[in-house]
């Protein structure tokens, strides 16, 4: 009986033995990666936002058209304000230097009458002066010429000043109408939104007849051409991160595709709500179509070797040892790994028969 029982536990032992997986060491390319998520953004696209209150008078795009930079998408009602600029203009018109030219070319007459006087009463003056120097007339006759060339020339004087007043009111008058049109006529342009680029408007929000206001998006303008993968990669991996990575991109649009980008920037803030970073990375073989916003998954390679010995990860014990089939348990140093393969660099050699743990 004992026998028997010997004789089944051998067998047993014996069939375990021969179903535990076991494998070899093999020279192999490996690569380690990050893994990273994110969504796909038009180049430099942004979200349009109206910078006044109003209600849409008129649109002049829709979802999908091309755009050139400074074209118009809608307008917003805006009487009151083409009132404003039509009185602006008014006011500019009026105190133009041309329109009040009359005013300094009477005052130059006065300067020029003036002049005159005070030559005038100048002769008379040094005409009196010799006759009195040759004891001809009266000092009192002396007297009143020097006065009457005094009052003259101070009039003179008086006319100068009066006409640069004259003028410098004048000039500032025309400037600051000139000014107050020009904001005028800057605020009647706020209410027609622009794009900001050339591309192609993704998204309208609003219609017709609809209520804008500045905290409110418009529309969702972006490149058409050019696109930029925004990644959310965890802190404990941003070290291993640079820039010029190259990066393995899964598109959920194209599941039997992977594209090839690279890493051109990384933002230094990190998200302390996600304890992640956002890195970008522009594509190297664009796909034939995309769109915004189409989610994504990326293994960025950090490194890689195109021979190394491997084995599966799964038959690492403890992330640093392996289980020989003699049943020796050898610790050993690990390199590269992916998500399922492992560089063994010191430890163990190709012969090495490894099995399962």
């Amino acid at each position: 009986m004992n026998i028997r029982i010997l004789f089944i536990l051998i067998v047993f032992l014996n069939s375990c033995k021969s179903s535990v997986e076991k494998i070899k060491p093999e020279i192999k390319p490996v690569s380690q990666s990050v893994y990273a998520s994110g969504i796909i953004k038009s180049q430099d696209q942004y979200q349009a936002y109206a910078t006044v209150n109003g209600i849409i008078e008129q649109l002049f795009v829709t979802e999908g058209d091309t755009v050139k930079k400074g074209q118009a998408i809608l307008r917003v009602s805006n009487d009151v304000q083409q009132l404003n600029t039509e009185n602006a203009r008014l006011a500019a018109n009026f105190n133009d230097i041309a329109a009040n030219q009359g005013k300094l070319n009477e005052a130059a007459s006065v300067i020029d009458l003036s002049r005159n006087k005070m030559k005038n009463d100048s002769l008379l003056f040094f005409r009196q002066k010799n006759l009195w120097e040759q004891r001809v007339g009266t000092k009192v006759e002396l007297e009143q010429r020097e006065l009457a060339y005094q009052n003259s020339k101070n009039t003179y004087n008086s006319a100068i000043i009066r006409y640069n007043d004259l003028e410098r009111q004048l000039s500032f008058a025309s400037s600051q109408a000139k000014k107050n049109l020009f904001i005028s006529q800057s605020l009647a342009r706020d209410f027609t939104l622009k794009s900001e680029m050339n591309g192609i408007v993704y998204s309208l929000n609003k219609k017709k007849g609809e209520l804008v206001s500045p905290q409110t998006p418009v529309a969702v303008i972006g490149d058409a051409d050019n696109f930029i993968l925004e990644m959310q990669v965890d802190e404990y991996d941003i070290l291993m991160v640079k820039n010029g990575l190259k990066v393995l991109v899964k598109l959920d649009s194209y599941k039997d595709k992977v594209f090839e980008a690279k890493v051109t920037r990384i933002n230094p803030l990190m998200d302390e709500r996600s304890k992640t970073f956002l890195v970008e990375a522009e594509f190297v073989d664009l796909p034939e179509r995309l769109f915004p916003n189409i989610t994504f998954e990326a293994s960025i390679l950090v490194q890689s070797k195109t021979k190394a010995m491997i084995i599966p990860r799964n038959y690492l014990l403890n992330d640093s040892m392996v289980l020989k089939v003699n049943g020796d348990t050898v610790l050993v140093k690990t390199g590269l790994k992916d998500y399922q393969k492992i560089e063994i660099i010191s430890g163990i050699t190709e012969q090495d028969e490894l099995i399962k743990p």
